[in-house]
């Protein structure tokens, strides 16, 4: 499509970027002169009426989430053409590379650099989720980093328009990075996507994906029957912190993960506060290099073939012929596959998952609980009977035990009722004070009640964010409930990056929370061309984690335009350049010059154009004429006479005795001996 118009709109320049659902262009919007990213899907689905709905109300849906660490959707459109139709979306076009491209250039990352650049991820899908949209498709392969820092996230909302066009039975998304909900066929929501960031956040850390298979079939069972293992498996001596935080976001049972993004984003940030630098920047030096990124396989995923540009792509599935296809596509791109029934059917052939227990049988089989249990069978089976004389002492004790053991589940019953063991529902008391949170707690009788800090950037601070365990979970009223209070949002130190090409200035804000905001040029005489001459927030403010740092950058000295001095005096020439900034030095040898009068300026170097403040203008004063012998001309004919006084340097005028020449001779001349340079000598022709 490259030199094809758009809806009269979209100038298309070059194909970035290729998918199973579209293609992505770069183009030129020809109405705002701006370069954007122009997402146009293939002909099959632009003829689907009821897809074309979905995909218009999920670009609406996603036009409307204004966040700087995501994609923003600028534009969706139709345009009918004499074979096929267009459908398109356009996006913010985000020159830079992905997250699979650091990847697989570094292979995996240290602590800090997996959550630095995991925070502004989940701050994007914590917007998101704010405004009700689900992402369904996180992955490496959608993490944009531009050029001038800035990390953003793309593709919100299109894997929903997909998934629903694909019908009931189909599942959409990046295999190695599904939720086990969506696996088994349930619905996706906010906390789908924090497994996906569980997944990548492993990945990060440890080079590789948890979970492989020969097939992707085989990955997706044991999303939906294993458990993500902790990464320091692979990578002994990860501090235990960043292990909960991944088996928290991948914990299989949804209501066990972080609610939202701005839920995991406020813990993500307080573990980065809590770490101590050896634990941000542990990299154990083994010499083992894990596995590239890329194709899923039995070591991890190989390098993609066939991509182009830095954006990420998906892939929209045909009609699902059966409920257990596969769509082999590129591995890291959206794919569909048929729901997981959702009991534990057993892995497919040729997976391993699951097999973690001894077979069945076999004497390690006998487990302490199977052993118990056949220790209480055993006691059941009456080894002699009851007779004699004692049986009835042993009936009345036994009546006796009855009563009392009636007794106790009277007090049990109590206790677990409506006393202190009794179970209740934590109530909602985010955004109430703490006193109000504590009586609204003691009156479902739960007085073992503590409280701790952490940061929130929505929550007042003082109010309460949360409990833990969370709001409607059940516990026992004797039990300890935490009140999470608001610190208010966390603030970040702007660093000093005056000084610094702009470049190292956005690593250097980025590696700090920050973002760069507006980059402006200025001229300046002492700091160097590119360098930051300035930035607003000034180093040592306090703000908000992604606040943006506006800078000033050095164009060099500003260039001044040369004055022009020639035939001005000597100090007027110096004033006039020392005025224009530059320097003026006089040359001791002055020249002669029919034109300047003597003691004026009649050579400048250089005499025209632009320089630097400071730079030397050199001048050269006039001596005036030249002092030369008038030729006498005397009888000579005019034309001669005429000759003869040009060639030495004088100009000459006629003057005819009668009014005409008649002779032609020259009569006589009104200059004569040793006169200036370009006098006037009038001659009088007979």
């Amino acid at each position: 499509m490259a030199g094809a118009l758009i809806d009269g709109r979209y100038l298309v320049h070059s194909r970035l970027a290729r998918g199973g659902m579209s293609t992505v262009y770069l183009a030129t919007d020809q109405r705002l002169d701006r370069q954007v990213a122009l997402k146009v899907l293939y002909p099959h689905l632009a003829e689907d009426s009821s897809f074309l709905r979905r995909f218009e109300q999920e670009a609406k849906s996603a036009a409307r989430l204004s966040h700087p660490h995501v994609v923003g959707v600028l534009d969706q459109g139709m345009e009918d053409g004499p074979e096929h139709r267009t459908a398109y979306l356009v996006m913010e076009y985000v020159p830079g590379r992905t997250l699979r491209d650091l990847l697989r250039e570094r292979g995996r990352l240290t602590p800090r650099q997996a959550l630095a650049l995991l925070d502004p991820v989940v701050e994007g899908l914590g917007a998101a989720h704010a405004a009700g949209l689900v992402h369904r498709d996180v992955k490496p392969e959608n993490v944009l980093l531009a050029s001038d820092g800035q990390i953003k996230i793309a593709d919100f909302g299109l894997a929903r328009a997909v998934s629903t066009s694909t019908g009931t039975g189909a599942l959409v998304g990046t295999v190695a990075y599904l939720s086990p909900e969506l696996v088994t066929g349930e619905s996706a929501d906010a906390q789908s996507d924090i497994y996906s960031v569980g997944i990548l956040l492993f990945e990060l850390l440890t080079g590789r994906q948890p979970f492989t298979g020969d097939a992707p079939i085989q990955i997706a069972f044991q999303h939906a029957h294993s458990t993500v293992p902790a990464p320091s498996s692979l990578l002994p001596g990860l501090p235990p912190d960043i292990d909960e935080l991944v088996q928290w976001c991948t914990a299989p049972d949804p209501e066990d993960r972080p609610v939202d993004g701005l839920a995991l984003l406020g813990e993500l940030r307080h573990i980065r506060t809590t770490l101590t630098d050896e634990e941000l920047d542990f990299s154990p030096d083994d010499g083992v290099v894990p596995p590239d990124p890329g194709v899923e396989g039995a070591t991890g995923i190989i390098p993609t073939a066939g991509r182009e540009g830095n954006f990420p792509t998906d892939v929209v599935p045909p009609v699902v012929q059966h409920p257990t296809t596969v769509l082999r596509r590129d591995a890291s791109d959206t794919r569909v596959i048929g729901a997981v029934p959702p009991g534990r059917p057993g892995p497919p052939p040729g997976s391993t998952a699951g097999r973690t227990g001894p077979a069945r049988g076999s004497t390690a089989s006998r487990s302490p609980r199977n052993l118990q249990k056949q220790q209480l069978r055993d006691a059941q089976r009456p080894q002699k009977s009851l007779r004699g004389p004692a049986a009835r002492q042993r009936t009345a004790i036994l009546v006796g035990l009855l009563v009392l053991l009636g007794a106790l589940a009277a007090v049990a019953g109590w206790f677990f009722g409506a006393g202190p063991g009794g179970i209740v529902a934590i109530p909602d008391v985010a955004n109430r004070s703490v006193q109000d949170a504590r009586t609204i707690l003691d009156q479902q009788g739960i007085t073992s009640v503590s409280t701790d800090e952490v940061f929130h950037e929505v929550v007042l601070a003082g109010l309460v964010v949360g409990t833990e365990p969370a709001a409607a979970a059940e516990v026992r009223r004797f039990e300890r409930v935490e009140l999470l209070v608001s610190k208010g949002p966390e603030l970040f130190v702007v660093p000093e990056v005056t000084g610094e090409d702009r470049v190292s200035a956005a690593e250097t804000l980025i590696g700090e929370n920050l973002g760069v905001g507006t980059v402006a040029e200025q001229y300046d005489d002492d700091v160097e061309q590119g360098l930051v001459v300035s930035q607003d927030p000034a180093a040592g403010a306090e703000v908000r984690a992604g606040s943006a740092v506006d800078l000033v950058v050095s164009r060099g000295p500003e260039p001044i335009r040369i004055p022009e001095v020639t035939g001005l005096t000597r100090e007027a020439a110096l004033q006039a350049i020392e005025d224009a900034g530059l320097v003026a030095e006089v040359l001791p040898d002055p020249v002669n010059s029919v034109s300047v009068p003597e003691g004026a300026v009649a050579l400048q170097s250089p005499a025209t154009g632009e320089a630097r403040r400071g730079t030397v203008v050199e001048l050269t004063l006039s001596a005036g004429p030249r002092i030369l012998r008038v030729p006498n001309v005397f009888s000579n004919s005019e034309e001669d006479a005429v000759a003869a006084l040009e060639a030495a340097g004088f100009q000459v005028e006629v003057d005819y005795t009668f009014g005409r020449p008649v002779l032609g001779l020259v009569a006589g001349q009104d200059l004569t001996g040793n006169q200036p340079e370009g006098s006037v000598v009038t001659i009088t022709v007979t």
